[in-house]
């Protein structure tokens, strides 16, 4: 009895030592990666123009646009059925699922591609820009892209979200010497600076990811049957979401400069550098989330995922209110001496965004939990909704207040998303919307999946 105490302690050590480490080296990559996508923003503002810097800022948008609108979001749905099929120990239809999903990004990819391509000769037109160039070198961005997604996603049904968070610091590297190269030279040069990154980066996390999945080894592939309708109306639901984000994410530039200039592009592109550096503030606890909440929901643990989901909100919360203020003060002082004094008057609008930030800080596991819970579709009520109001106002005050307007209009879309999550959530805690029902229950000890990774 005694040995058996001390052999359970020892192994209930090892295991927490496991996922602290994981999670410790999940944090410093993710925040490694959003320094280095800081720091190729500030580089690009330094070595480009006002306006050269604008082009750039509509080329990336657009490319970012077109690549998830026309690309299937097949990466949730591999965590959320991978970890049933890793459960149910049917490793035959996982890699039946994964198979599939590369086909199916690649021709996503390839269609974001050839449209981009289509477009370029009438960018010069809608944006009055040298952007033609530009935008012929951003098409195969999507592309190349594509596999990314999917050997990440094998990687987190390892629960090797530190390894995962490392390639994404490799990635922000190479796409940061891209752009610190390249926009020494000029936009399009930029351009191909990222495309060649991520040519780089992407053959990297693949060979990673191939190797996670084949850790599956075992039985031969099997044909996914009674759950394809599932899993194709997950994966739907889950590339509605995706797009619908990604009107929130990208298209604002890309109306401010319809409505605007391009040197207000240029504005409030400088002004969104504190959404990013919010957003990676919460990565790694949403990378987490969604790799061992999703695990709790299928072995039955629900109440756990609720009370992660209140914690988070809590401690996020208590951050934002002793991080805002002093940057509030200091943001027109950042945007002079980390910029350049040209982007002054984006000190407003960047104040704006601070708080949008701050709030979609609050609200950042609304990115996993539908996923965990497997109702990706609440996703695309809620980011339905906040573009609805995001949209018009970005047309609206963008036309008249140019970078401000537009940084207004993200805020006042952000609250009204935070207020929509806060109904959901209060309404599937208390049973009154149906939530997805869990693969299995817990049966069996998991230090052996733990350790055994």
């Amino acid at each position: 009895m005694l040995e058996s105490a001390k052999a359970a302690n020892i192994l209930a050590f090892r295991m927490r030592s496991t996922l602290l480490w994981r999670r410790g080296a999940t944090a410093a990559g993710i925040y490694g990666a959003a320094a280095f996508g800081i720091l190729g923003t500030i580089v690009s503002l330094k070595e480009l123009t006002p306006k050269e810097f604008g082009v750039l800022t509509l080329v990336i948008s657009a490319t970012g646009f077109f690549q998830t609108l026309f690309d299937l979001t097949i990466e949730e749905a591999l965590v959320k059925f991978g970890f049933r099929y890793s459960a149910q120990q049917r490793f035959g239809r996982l890699r039946r699922m994964f198979r599939i999903a590369v086909a199916v990004k690649l021709a996503g990819g390839l269609v974001a591609a050839v449209v981009l391509v289509a477009l370029a000769p009438l960018a010069d037109l809608f944006w009055k820009g040298s952007t033609a160039l530009p935008f012929l070198i951003g098409a195969a961005i999507p592309f190349v892209q594509a596999p990314e997604g999917v050997a990440g996603a094998a990687l987190m049904l390892r629960s090797r979200y530190d390894i995962r968070g490392a390639f994404l610091l490799f990635s922000m590297v190479l796409r940061f010497s891209g752009l610190a190269v390249g926009a020494h030279y000029g936009v399009w040069q930029a351009v191909l600076g990222v495309l060649i990154a991520q040519v780089l980066a992407t053959a990297a996390v693949s060979t990673a990811g191939l190797l996670a999945l084949r850790r599956f080894a075992g039985d031969e592939e099997e044909l996914l049957a009674e759950d394809r309708p599932e899993i194709r109306t997950f994966v739907i639901q889950s590339s509605l979401a995706s797009g619908v984000v990604s009107v929130r994410a990208l298209i604002s530039p890309l109306l401010l400069g319809a409505v605007s200039t391009i040197q207000q592009v240029a504005l409030f592109k400088a002004a969104q550098s504190p959404q990013g550096a919010f957003a990676s503030l919460s990565a790694p606890a949403r990378m987490v989330l969604l790799a061992e909440q999703t695990k709790d929901w299928e072995h039955g643990r629900r109440e756990q995922v609720f009370r992660g989901v209140r914690t988070y909100t809590l401690v996020a919360l208590g951050a934002m209110l002793v991080i805002v203020p002093p940057f509030w003060l200091a943001m027109h002082w950042i945007v002079v001496h980390v910029g350049k004094p040209a982007y002054a008057p984006a000190t407003d609008a960047a104040r704006l965004i601070l708080l949008a930030a701050a709030l979609q800080l609050v609200v950042g596991w609304a990115k996993s939990f539908p996923v965990t819970i497997g109702r990706p579709e609440l996703r695309v009520l809620a980011h339905g909704i906040e573009s609805a109001a995001l949209v018009p106002l970005v047309i609206v005050f963008g036309s008249l207040w140019g970078a401000t307007g537009a940084g207004g209009a993200v805020l006042a879309s952000s609250c009204v998303f935070a207020a929509v999550w806060g109904v959901l959530f209060a309404r599937l805690k208390r049973g009154e919307i149906g939530r997805g029902e869990p693969a299995i229950e817990l049966e069996r000890h998991e230090a052996g999946e733990v350790l055994g990774l």
